[in-house]
């Protein structure tokens, strides 16, 4: 029986989670978190709320996320000059650092899921799961953050 494409790619994202968990253990940093941090670098200044739409957690849950990071030395909260209510997150340097010396080890874990699959098909591969993505995120996203887009 063939699998359907949800469960494929529902099923090698677990593996995937499995994989960089494992590979990733000894620097205290879950995949969650990564995905967290990965965003935060391309958002940073961003606020929680929004932060939490974009990785689809509760706020709650991203706020504990936050408070684990921030207790760690990888993020920080900034006031924000606009609203003394809310608060603007910041990777720090050590994160950054972090998010570096990690980056072989992912390089590595997609090698090794790609592995017999030409440039070319990587390529496709790549833009048809983003075409995926794509048609399953058409949803009302904050336009922007700032002076950052959040598309």
């Amino acid at each position: 029986m063939s699998e359907t494409l949800g469960f494929l790619l529902n099923d090698t994202a677990r593996l995937f989670r499995r994989a960089f968990n494992a590979r990733t253990k000894g620097s205290g940093v879950t995949a969650l978190q990564w995905r967290l941090m990965i965003y935060l670098r391309r958002h940073e200044g961003i606020r929680q709320g929004p932060l939490a739409e974009l990785i689809e957690v509760e706020p709650i849950t991203l706020s504990r996320m936050v408070d684990r990071l921030a207790e760690a030395g990888l993020m920080e909260r900034r006031a924000d000059p606009t609203d003394r209510r809310a608060w603007l997150l910041y990777l720090t340097p050590h994160a950054q650092q972090l998010l570096n010396s990690i980056a072989p080890t992912t390089d590595a874990l997609v090698a090794e899921a790609t592995e017999g699959l030409s440039a070319a098909e990587i390529d496709q591969l790549t833009r048809l799961v983003e075409r995926v993505r794509g048609n399953l995120s058409r949803r009302i996203c904050p336009k922007q953050v700032g002076k950052q887009e959040i598309a």
